[in-house]
């Protein structure tokens, strides 16, 4: 996570640092939208996908949102430790071509690459993995080798003399 700036001028800096100030909220609002297009790769043009990441004591599982993409416009590939997720969401005005009529007024909804890296504190076995989608949401079922399974050993600790 990048560290949290201050987007604010140096002369406002102290505005509002009490939560009954006006101030305050507005603060907080310029400070979350801010933090959400620093975190973006609205710079570079890509789309950004938002993961979870869960496990059990046999698997770890990567969720990922994918809303509108179709599933040859993806790929999911494991290198090692880690799981990459890349592909290309079309924009609909690309998609529709040189349909007779039709204008776009607005286009609101993104279009571009993306890809996002997991890396596992382990080798992955490819072989393994599994992954499918639904509703949008890509699921990649990772199960954790031998020695990630088994119990850890407890050692006894006596006290000094």
């Amino acid at each position: 996570m990048t560290p949290k700036r201050d987007w604010l001028p140096t002369m406002w800096s102290d505005w509002g640092e009490d939560a009954q100030s006006p101030f305050y909220a507005l603060r907080k609002q310029l400070d979350t939208l801010l933090d959400d297009y620093d975190r973006s790769d609205l710079v570079k043009g890509g789309l950004q996908v938002r993961t979870n990441l869960s496990e059990t004591d046999t698997e770890i599982r990567i969720t990922a949102e994918l809303p509108g993409i179709e599933r040859d416009e993806f790929d999911v590939e494991v290198t090692g430790d880690a799981i990459t997720i890349q592909g290309e969401k079309t924009s609909e005005k690309d998609e529709t071509g040189e349909e007779a009529g039709r204008q776009f007024r607005r286009l609101e909804r993104r279009a571009g690459s993306f890809r996002r890296v997991t890396h596992l504190p382990f080798e992955i076995a490819a072989e393994t993995v599994t992954a499918n989608i639904r509703n949008g949401v890509l699921t990649v079922t990772v199960p954790k080798p031998a020695q990630m399974k088994a119990p850890g050993y407890k050692v006894d600790v006596k006290s000094a003399a």
